[in-house]
C-alpha cells in the first residue's frame, strides 16, 4: 500500500519547497493542495494524469475521502500545505483519521512564513544579549487560544515574537503587546512573504497600526515584534577569535 505525504510547500515562492517535497509532488497520483495559500506554480511539476484538488473549498471529510480512496486504490497521495505543516497546518486531525484506517503517512517539513518574514526584513530572531527565545502564536478569533497563552501573558517574556493570522486585529494586538513591551519596541508586518506582491511595513508599537492601515494590509501577514528588529546586540561567541570550542582553539 502507498502512503500519504504531508508536504510543507513553503511560504509562497515556488522555489522554497524542499527537493524531497517537489520530488513527491512529481511522483504523486493525487495532489490535494491548499490553494488559498499555496500558489499553483508549486504543483505545476506534477506528472501527466495526476488528479489535482484544491482543498480551499473542501471539508475535512471530503479531503479524507479522496485520500483514503486513493490509497486503497494503490495511488500515491501528496497533501500539500502552506509553510510548514506543523505550524497552524491542521494536519494532526488528518493524520489521526489515517491512523484509524491503518494508513501510513510521512511529513515533509517546509519553510514557515515566520522564517520567510524574518528573511524579508533581514533580521535574526535570536541575538546574544537581546533574545534567545522565539514565540509563535496568534490572537484568538473564531479559534480560541488557551487562557495561559494570551498575548498579554506571552508578552511578559519580551522575547522575539511572530504572530500569525492576526493582522486584521492589529489595534488589539498593539494594545495587548503594550502591556509589557515598551511602545518604542520595533515591529514589522510582512504580507505574503516571498510572493511577487510581498509588502513590508516597519514601525514601532506606537506607529504600526496606522502604517498597516495606510498600506491596506488586512490578511495573509506576519507580525514580528521584539528588539531583535533593532541594531544593538552582542556578537556570537562561535566566531569569536578568543573563544575555544571543539573545532578551534581560541587566541589567548
Amino acid at each position: 500500500m502507498e502512503k500519504v505525504f504531508f508536504i510543507g510547500a513553503g511560504p509562497g515562492d515556488p522555489e522554497l519547497i524542499t527537493i524531497k517535497g517537489q520530488r513527491i509532488v512529481k511522483e504523486a497520483d493525487i495532489i490535494i493542495y491548499a490553494g488559498s495559500l499555496v500558489p499553483r506554480e508549486v504543483i505545476e511539476c506534477h506528472k501527466e494524469g495526476a488528479e489535482i484538488y484544491n482543498s480551499a473549498s473542501m471539508t475535512l471529510e471530503e479531503v479524507m475521502e479522496i485520500t483514503i480512496k486513493g490509497i486503497k486504490a494503490g495511488k500515491k497521495v501528496a497533501r500539500v500545505h502552506t509553510g510548514d505543516p506543523a505550524i497552524f497546518g491542521a494536519h494532526r486531525e488528518q493524520m489521526d483519521v489515517l491512523d484509524e484506517h491503518g494508513i501510513e503517512y510521512e511529513v515533509i517539513p517546509g519553510v514557515s512564513s515566520f522564517l520567510a518574514s524574518a528573511a524579508a526584513v533581514k533580521k535574526e530572531f535570536t541575538l546574544p544579549s537581546v533574545s534567545q527565545t522565539v514565540i509563535c502564536t496568534r490572537l484568538e478569533g473564531r479559534t480560541p487560544v488557551p487562557e495561559d497563552e494570551s498575548l498579554e501573558s506571552l508578552a511578559k517574556h519580551k522575547a522575539s515574537m511572530a504572530i500569525f493570522l492576526s493582522v486584521h486585529m492589529i489595534g488589539d494586538v498593539v494594545k495587548r503587546l503594550g502591556t509589557s513591551y515598551p511602545m518604542t519596541t520595533p515591529i514589522a508586518v510582512v504580507q505574503r512573504a516571498t510572493w511577487p506582491d510581498q509588502k513590508v511595513v516597519i514601525g514601532t508599537l506606537e506607529t504600526i497600526e496606522e502604517k498597516v492601515k495606510e498600506a491596506g494590509i488586512t490578511k495573509t501577514a506576519q507580525i514580528l515584534v521584539g528588539d531583535f528588529l533593532g541594531d544593538k546586540y552582542e556578537k556570537s561567541k562561535l566566531y569569536d577569535k578568543t573563544f575555544t570550542h571543539e573545532f578551534r582553539k581560541g587566541i589567548e
